[in-house]
């Protein structure tokens, strides 16, 4: 596995009241959710970033308001059309 390293300013980690572990987890299912939406990652590399099964990350996707279903809203409505 491969360390990533990042600085967070204490006053940071201080307005967010988190600890630097929490606020990793955090920045790590932050990161696999935007890489999911952008279509960079499926879910279930997403969840393995995120350290979190593939049902709990799609459950928290909503949360986010970001779609588990990687069909846009043109495609969606080409599909009901053609039904």
């Amino acid at each position: 596995m491969t360390t990533v390293q990042i600085t967070i300013p204490e006053e940071v980690l201080i307005s967010l009241k988190e600890t630097p572990d929490g606020l990793s987890r955090e920045l790590c299912l932050l990161a696999a959710i935007k890489l999911f939406e952008l279509g960079r990652l499926p879910s279930g590399r997403a969840a393995q970033l995120a350290g979190i099964s593939r049902v709990d990350f799609l459950n928290r996707l909503g949360r986010y308001q970001v779609s588990p279903f990687s069909t846009n809203p043109e495609e969606l409505a080409q599909d009901i059309q053609n039904a």
